[in-house]
């Protein structure tokens, strides 16, 4: 017997999202499309977020390479102030973002080879019949009903 979705927020969110990507892009062009946005994307804010903690560390480590100058000639303790992480933080962060960046660029690698596949019209019009039965519209009239019958009935208990 098949095992029910899960119910958790989360995992209703990546349901809804699914069905919402596949109604809206229902050809392999158009996933095509979809997913080589997604990865630039991706790449693209990994990659500036990487730049600006970049500067930041660059700015703290000369900021703290003075306060340790100023601190030695005052003779006094450091004082820490409330701000940007701390350096070791800091640095295992921009090294898990050179990874991800590396790991995105892998997958930019092998996406290519999937622009190079081409479906005639009949295969893509097959993509749009299965995308309409793995996701039908929400707003069907057919699927309301259903989801008002649904609503009526008590939640299953949770199995633990």
């Amino acid at each position: 017997m098949p095992e029910e979705p899960c119910q958790c927020p989360d995992c209703q969110r990546f349901y809804r999202e699914h069905d919402r990507l596949i109604r809206e892009n229902p050809t392999l062009r158009q996933q095509q499309e979809l997913n080589w946005a997604a990865l630039q994307s991706f790449r693209t804010l990994a990659g500036r977020v990487m730049e600006e903690l970049q500067k930041q560390a660059d700015a703290s480590g000369d900021g703290a390479a003075q306060g340790a100058s100023s601190t030695a000639e005052a003779g006094g303790a450091a004082v820490v102030p409330d701000g940007p992480p701390e350096p070791d933080s800091l640095q295992q962060a921009m090294a898990d973002l050179e990874n991800i960046n590396a790991h995105l660029f892998s997958i930019e690698a092998l996406m290519e080879r999937i622009f190079d596949v081409r479906m005639p019209e009949e295969v893509e019009q097959k993509f749009r019949e299965v995308a309409g039965e793995l996701a039908p519209d929400p707003l069907n009239a057919d699927r309301l009903r259903l989801n008002r019958l649904l609503h009526q009935t008590p939640d299953l208990p949770d199995r633990s």
